[in-house]
């Protein structure tokens, strides 16, 4: 904690606010189907936030980040700086655009649902005769609604255009595609393939600006290019190893969610380390 600032907690990220900037803080708690679960993945924040930083800088995008050393950062005198190294991003205080962009390359969670009950994902038609995980033949961009609470709603582009300008739809949807394809050129090059992933923007000085989390397991699909063989699902890097956990126990996802097992904790751990250094490389920070 920070002496004399209570953050605003997310369902993984606190925020403190300095004025003209935005502390996010990128804790160990993991969310999904909506809640809060009880147990937390280890070195999880660190993987979110140096994963982001990488993101930033290899994208060539302009985006909100301004640092991630805590040296550099306006704590008030005293704060303990330890709890917050590795794990914290000064950023600049952007208006959110309030639509989350999302960018789907294959064929696979509710959109291969939905595909399988109307030949649509998110109201877009697609050819007959694609298998589960099969790539598409090019990215789809699907915004859906920013809930605070409970389930974001899929919308169509045309929705979104009444909700924040057409203008700005375009150029949202674009820049979208556009960092998706560049960090899925990248991924694959590193042996993962991204399948979906999630987006969101903000505006600050007439500028469109990347902001929150870029590419990481949380926000994003990511699969092994060795072992991807479309027609079923497909082994992950990311948090469906902990859904696929909470799907094989009787939990009606309604009520509050029961603990991982220590198994799970730790394999979700490494799953996330592994994604890390495949994509970026490097070693993560401690």
């Amino acid at each position: 904690m920070i002496p004399g600032l209570t953050p605003r907690q997310g369902k993984v990220r606190d925020c403190y606010d300095f004025g003209d900037s935005l502390l996010l803080v990128s804790t160990d708690r993991i969310s999904a189907y909506d809640w809060i679960l009880p147990t937390l993945i280890p070195d999880k924040g660190k993987v979110l936030n140096q994963m982001a930083e990488f993101w930033f800088g290899m994208l060539k995008t302009e985006h909100h980040l301004i640092t991630t050393d805590v040296t550099k950062m306006p704590f008030p005198t005293g704060t303990d700086l330890t709890p917050f190294m590795g794990r914290s991003a000064l950023v600049n205080k952007c208006k959110v655009v309030p639509v989350e962009c999302i960018v789907r390359g294959y064929l696979s969670g509710s959109g291969w649902k939905e595909y399988q009950k109307q030949g649509t994902v998110c109201g877009i038609n697609l050819p007959s005769g694609f298998r589960e995980s099969e790539k598409l033949p090019e990215p789809i961009f699907t915004p859906s609604t920013k809930a605070d609470e409970g389930h974001d709603e899929n919308i169509s582009f045309e929705r979104m255009a009444e909700i924040v300008g057409t203008d700005l739809a375009e150029k949202v949807r674009n820049r979208a595609i556009e960092i998706f394809q560049k960090g899925s050129e990248h991924a694959y090059s590193r042996g993962i393939i991204i399948a979906d992933t999630k987006f969101e923007f903000g505006l600050l000085d007439g500028k469109i600006l990347l902001i929150d989390e870029v590419l990481t397991p949380d926000s994003s699909r990511f699969w092994s290019v060795e072992q991807y063989a479309p027609g079923h699902g497909q082994q992950s890097y990311d948090k469906q190893f902990v859904r696929d956990w909470l799907t094989s126990t009787i939990w009606d996802k309604n009520s509050p969610p029961p603990a991982l097992p220590d198994d799970i904790v730790q394999k979700t751990r490494e799953k996330y380390l592994e994604a890390f250094q495949t994509l970026t490389g490097k070693s993560l920070i401690l």
